[in-house]
């Protein structure tokens, strides 16, 4: 699964890069559009970086005018993490690099083959997000 997983990141860098962002960027960039007005600590947990790591390329995604940092209206504190147009207009352009990389790496995958290889690979990753969850709750109570 590392292999598959470290060839398709490599396909869609090669890809990604044509049209200027690196891995880094568009990782964020996602997850963002997925979680938008996330503070950069629950980014920096999505993405299972180090904040000060995030802080970092937060300061230059908002240096290229793709993320816009507001306050927090609750605590002063913290800056929730938004995309810009100019993001949106650059994940629009990603998406079909990223459908182009899956159709791809599918081919000589009957429909049925593809279905229960996301069907194993969801569960796989519930399973995982379950004992991660159980962990954090053990961790609390003692």
């Amino acid at each position: 699964m590392a292999d598959v997983s470290r060839m398709m990141r490599r396909a869609f860098d090669e890809r990604a890069r044509t049209i200027g962002v690196t891995r880094p960027q568009w990782q964020v960039l996602s997850v963002l559009k997925r979680h938008e007005g996330i503070n950069q600590g629950g980014l920096a947990e999505h993405l299972d970086v180090e904040p000060i790591t995030l802080c970092r390329m937060v300061d230059r995604l908002q240096e290229a005018d793709l993320i816009e940092r507001r306050k927090d209206p609750n605590d002063r504190r913290v800056w929730r993490l938004f995309l810009t147009e100019k993001a949106k207009e650059l994940s629009a352009q990603l998406k079909p690099l990223g459908q182009q990389v899956l159709s791809d790496s599918m081919q000589g995958l009957s429909e049925a083959d593809r279905d229960v290889l996301f069907e194993s690979l969801s569960c796989i990753r519930k399973n995982l997000v379950r004992r991660h969850q159980d962990r954090g709750l053990d961790t609390t109570a003692s």
